[in-house]
């Protein structure tokens, strides 16, 4: 069995820099200041439902869509990044349980069957530092529409 002989890697740290530098420029950048930004939550009853409100331990069925926060923006409604109307299934979850962005496990504390809410969250309570793939840049303050379906129980 022959063995080949290769040579050894020259000008690796080369190629090691031109790769660390290729996936920081892949990485999320934070939104530009213009769009501003939101401190905290804030919660707004758009219509109230009937029924039991949601407490933690509840399994949640909630329709949503969910915009970067731009001040510029009519409402504040930026770029669309998500939108479970469009996929024609609800969102399924245990409220509470960790199961989503804090914003939801907070703010829809409280929110009967067929009402819907305006939840308007600082980057604390939804993805933070640390965005959440490319829809989602680093620090965003992010809005969401949400409606509760009924319950999953």
């Amino acid at each position: 069995m022959k063995t080949r002989a290769y040579p050894p890697l020259r000008g690796w740290p080369v190629w090691m820099a031109v790769l660390v530098i290729a996936l920081t420029g892949c990485a999320p950048q934070p939104l530009p200041p213009e769009f501003g930004r939101i401190d905290g939550i804030e919660i707004v009853d758009l219509r109230q439902g009937e029924g039991a409100p949601a407490k933690a331990g509840d399994r949640l069925r909630m329709h949503y869509r969910g915009y970067l926060y731009d001040q510029r923006a009519e409402g504040g409604r930026g770029p669309k990044f998500d939108d479970s109307h469009a996929r024609g299934q609800p969102f399924e979850f245990v409220l509470g349980a960790g199961q989503v962005i804090r914003g939801w496990d907070e703010g829809l504390l409280g929110l009967k069957p067929g009402g819907t809410r305006l939840l308007r969250l600082g980057p604390e309570y939804g993805y933070g530092e640390r965005g959440a793939g490319r829809a989602i840049p680093p620090g965003a303050s992010l809005l969401f529409e949400v409606e509760r379906v009924a319950s999953a129980d």
